[in-house]
């Protein structure tokens, strides 16, 4: 059968098109010498980030003696991972680990959930005295009561010595609420009108349309507080002073650094030091490291799942002309 004259023409232009796609782009020497350097200057600057993480890690899978040492520095030596299967039996490392784990949970999903529906409702003009409430919510971000007023507080409140105290005063975070605002006004008022009209509620808004459009913002607002939730043991330390049992991970964390810090002060200065001392200092070092790595691993395990949520153009099409 004779191909008609449109089918020849489709067919010649089809063959141009993949004549011209076969032509590859010829790199300037320039070009060349641009990219060799941007290459070598941001692969050093990996390298720095990811080297102390290495660091870390390298030598608490090392032997042990050869860490103390200091013969890890690259390469490492002996296998091992009875450091990591030891903290089980370090005091009480198996519990901090559980409140530090509880508290970021927790502590980031009634954050965000807060984020979320007070900067929704601040959007709102028919809110009563919205002005007033939103500037008052922003001038806390200015002014700091300082710890003692704060500490004192907290004790009036009834919260120190108590889980709470980790989750109640976060949950209300106006960075972020301010953060979650600005993104749901830039969010087409069409899609929010219609649903009015079918006689969706604030409510229905809010969880069917809203939330399920924010989830870039409340994606970094949670990464935001997990890590703030995560790294904090400023809290712990002030109001757990007798309640041992809810310090986090990083107290514990902080009483290791503390007593090998005071142990090499004490050997360095020539003064007396037992067998048993001496050997607990080493411990220390070599749990400082390990509990260091377990603090560092669940966010470095966590953030690229959140990661997916950073989108450009996610409204893209949200509304059809």
């Amino acid at each position: 059968m004779a191909k008609t004259a449109q089918e020849k023409a489709d067919l010649k232009a089809e063959k141009l098109y993949k004549k011209t796609h076969k032509r590859k782009y010829k790199l300037k020497p320039s070009d060349i010498v641009f990219n060799i350097i941007n290459y070598l200057v941001f692969g050093i600057f990996t390298l720095t980030c990811i080297f102390p993480f290495y660091y870390l890690f390298i030598n608490t899978i090392s032997n042990n003696d050869m860490v103390l040492r200091g013969q890890i520095n690259f390469i490492p030596r002996g296998l091992h991972i009875g450091n990591y299967m030891s903290l089980l039996s370090v005091g009480d490392l198996s519990s901090a680990f559980i409140v530090s784990v509880s508290r970021t949970i927790l502590g980031t999903a009634l954050m965000v959930a807060a984020s979320a529906l007070v900067g929704y409702l601040v959007t709102k003009q028919e809110m009563w005295g919205r002005k007033f409430w939103y500037r008052f919510m922003v001038v806390t971000m200015y002014f700091n009561a300082g710890i003692i007023p704060v500490f004192l507080n907290m004790q009036m409140l009834g919260l120190t010595n108590s889980f709470w105290v980790y989750i109640i005063p976060g949950i209300v975070a106006p960075y972020n609420i301010i953060l979650v605002k600005t993104y749901i006004e830039s969010i087409p008022a069409e899609l929010e009108e219609s649903a009015c009209i079918d006689g969706a509620t604030y409510m229905t808004v809010f969880r069917k349309i809203i939330w399920p459009l924010s989830k870039p913002i409340l994606a970094t607002i949670a990464i935001f507080g997990a890590v703030g939730h995560w790294n904090s043991f400023t809290d712990s330390l002030l109001y757990m002073q007798s309640a041992p049992e809810l310090y986090t991970l990083q107290h514990r964390l902080y009483i290791y650094l503390n007593q090998a810090s005071n142990l090499k002060a004490l050997m360095q200065s020539g003064g007396s030091i037992s067998d048993a001392a001496l050997q607990s200092a080493l411990s220390s070092k070599i749990i400082k490291y390990t509990i260091s790595m377990v603090t560092v691993i669940p966010i470095l395990l966590v953030y690229p799942f959140l990661q997916r949520y950073f989108e450009e153009g996610i409204m893209l099409g949200a509304v059809k002309g």
